[in-house]
């Protein structure tokens, strides 16, 4: 279809403004822009057609309690309201990328619902469950049960994106109903939105209800799905942010063969390169993402990256920052080694580093602490690269997590908390669980302990005091 258009653009404008000696010669390049009213009045409808019956809607119910205030004559009679049960609904839209049945939407549209409904572009509608779901990509895959048919679906694109490109938004804004808008692509590999980005920015209107919607060119590819959009309105501003196809592809297939979406690295903390930082290491421009931090053992710290190293490109894509490296990453395949090209001691170089994902190095070893102790009462498990992925916490940290806590015990009574990482105990560190089992038992003595921990990233110390009862 965008080839077909183009064709017609380009004799266009040979027929209607070069003399007729001319028109022998070869048409225009292939991406021109509109010259004429001609040119202007093309319609998109053919494209639409194609796309519109691969993009649903996707409804979403979730089960709340809503605490009710009580009233004078509750207080006086000591009666208290219980929680009342409360359904709310919310709206947005999805993809069917496999005839199957398989369908990409955002993360946060789906998160915590009770019961997923899918209904189709013709009005059917189909019960959905959860394939996957990553809050860091923002992106969900479900399933429905088609029960044999083969439904629309749209290709990933897999040509070059550029900015000037005309797209479509298809989507369900503000639950109207399906609707088509078009722009251009304004901006590609937006970095500064999410952690784990690279998105395409667009100034097709992209609404409240769009967000899991298509982003598709002109030749009925997927390009992106429609995840966000900067506005203090709560409207479209022009400025729409979508999720590229290229990471799409990465989920959908690591979701299906895996049944999670899996985001590999290569254990190495990173910084992007400003103006003052490229002139102290003697980079030309600021570009690259600079390594702070290796993890030991880690894949980076395998293919021989050093702390120091900038991280140019990977696989021939530039990076500039972090989030730029970790969207990269997160699009490769776990296991395969990518090419990450690297600036050290005034040269370039490159070496192939496999790609994996956070192990859980050491084993969680989950154990409740039951001994004569300041933190009795507490259940703690080792940190690991793997855990802190799915918690949201630091991977590269180490010591023993706090996963809960034990009401009217030791531990409560001294302030400890679910998430406090504990690093030390009475001046030695802590690596694993066992270790604080035995550090526990060969400490016996009544008084002050001091345990130090890391909570929200603030490293302190705690004196905990402690008093065995006359029953232990």
């Amino acid at each position: 279809m965008k080839k077909s258009i183009t064709a017609l653009l380009g004799s266009a404008l040979i027929l209607g403004g070069v003399p007729a000696t001319a028109q022998f010669f070869e048409p225009a390049p292939t991406k021109i822009v509109p010259e004429s009213n001609l040119q202007v009045q093309l319609s998109y409808s053919p494209v639409v057609k194609d796309t519109a019956p691969a993009v649903v809607n996707v409804f979403t119910s979730r089960t709340v309690l809503r605490r009710t205030r009580s009233s004078f004559f509750d207080e006086m009679f000591g009666a208290r309201r219980a929680p009342q049960e409360r359904t709310e609904n919310s709206l947005g839209s999805g993809v069917i990328v496999r005839g199957n049945g398989v369908i990409v939407t955002n993360a946060h549209v789906v998160k915590g619902a009770d019961e997923l409904r899918v209904v189709l572009n013709d009005r059917r509608e189909f019960e959905a469950k959860i394939v996957a779901q990553d809050e860091e990509t923002d992106l969900a895959v479900l399933q429905i049960d088609t029960d044999g048919e083969i439904l629309p679906s749209l290709p990933l694109s897999v040509s070059d994106l550029e900015i000037g490109d005309i797209v479509l938004a298809i989507g369900n804004p503000f639950g109207v109903g399906q609707t088509v808008t078009s722009g251009i692509v304004s901006a590609l590999g937006r970095t500064n939105v999410t952690d784990v980005s690279s998105f395409i920015q667009t100034d097709a209107a992209v609404n409240p209800g769009n967000s899991g919607g298509a982003l598709v060119n002109l030749s009925g590819e997927l390009i992106g799905v429609n995840t966000a959009i900067f506005s203090r309105s709560g409207g479209s501003n022009g400025i729409g942010f979508a999720i590229p196809a290229e990471l799409v592809s990465r989920a959908v297939d690591s979701a299906l063969s895996e049944g999670r979406i899996v985001r590999p690295w290569i254990g190495a903390r990173t910084n992007s390169v400003d103006a003052t930082m490229a002139a102290a290491l003697g980079i030309d421009r600021a570009r690259g993402t600079v390594i702070n931090e290796i993890l030991r053992g880690g894949p980076a710290d395998k293919a021989g990256l050093e702390k120091g190293d900038v991280i140019l490109s990977v696989d021939g894509t530039d990076i500039n920052d972090d989030s730029g490296l970790r969207f990269k990453l997160a699009t490769l395949k776990r296991g395969t080694s990518a090419n990450i090209r690297y600036f050290r001691d005034g040269r370039e170089a490159s070496r192939k580093v496999r790609v994996d994902t956070p192990q859980e190095n050491p084993k969680r070893d989950e154990r409740e602490i039951d001994t004569q102790s300041p933190i009795d009462g507490a259940m703690i498990v080792n940190m690991s690269p793997a855990l802190g992925e799915e918690l949201g916490f630091d991977p590269y940290v180490s010591g023993v997590l706090v996963s809960q806590i034990k009401r009217n015990t030791f531990a409560s009574a001294n302030r400890l908390r679910p998430g406090d990482l504990i690093t030390e105990i009475n001046g030695t560190e802590v690596t694993s669980t066992r270790q604080v089992e035995s550090l526990l038992l060969s400490e016996r003595y009544t008084g002050n302990w001091n345990i130090q921990i890391d909570r929200n990233g603030r490293i302190g110390t705690l004196p905990l005091r402690y008093v065995p009862s006359a029953d232990r």
